[in-house]
């Protein structure tokens, strides 16, 4: 009897297995088989990791902002500006109020919220404040919206794709320097 019951629990076990396989859960990829291959084309696709690089030990957070495109792009786009925060962890730039030189009693202050760290619109959000004084230096604040945050945004993006060309070419380079005779995967 012990036996039925431990030969049928055996045989469900496979019969549940075949089903699952035969449900298309298991898909075959395309990656190559060769370890060295599927490394070379990660990191060509710009899609590679490296855990346990004990290179950079001790480096945080701040290493890792100066690597990630967006929040690079962001400070580039708004170096005119002075920053009054900027905080990666918290994914959050604010600059400090800026008039430009022909109307002192007008200024702006900008907002970039970062909503994701890949290279994408909805990944960012503008947010600009107006504030105007009067002679009395009497002054009101309020939210705009306006073109200049869409202006600004595309600009982030685009210096963003451009500072990603560069990082994954030059990951590409120090492969290649590092496995000068590997050729490269066929796709």
């Amino acid at each position: 009897m012990y036996l039925l019951k431990k030969s049928l629990i055996i045989a469900a076990f496979f019969l549940i297995t075949l089903a699952i396989n035969s449900c298309g859960i298991y898909k075959k990829t395309d990656a190559p088989v060769n370890v060295d291959d599927r490394v070379r084309k990660n990191i060509e696709e710009g899609r590679g990791v490296k855990f346990g690089d004990k290179r950079n030990k001790g480096v945080g957070v701040a290493s890792f902002a100066a690597a990630n495109p967006m929040w690079q792009a962001t400070l580039d786009t708004l170096d005119f500006m002075v920053l009054s925060s900027a905080d990666y962890g918290g994914g959050i730039v604010i600059t400090d109020w800026y008039s430009s030189s022909e109307n002192n009693n007008e200024f702006i202050k900008i907002t970039v919220r970062f909503l994701s760290d890949e290279i994408r619109a909805d990944g960012l959000s503008i947010i600009i404040h107006e504030k105007k004084c009067d002679e009395l230096k009497n002054c009101k604040v309020k939210k705009v919206k306006s073109n200049l945050a869409t202006e600004i945004k595309l600009k982030i993006l685009r210096k963003a794709v451009l500072i990603d060309k560069k990082i994954t070419k030059k990951k590409v380079e120090e492969f290649r320097k590092q496995f000068p005779k590997r050729e490269s995967p066929k796709n």
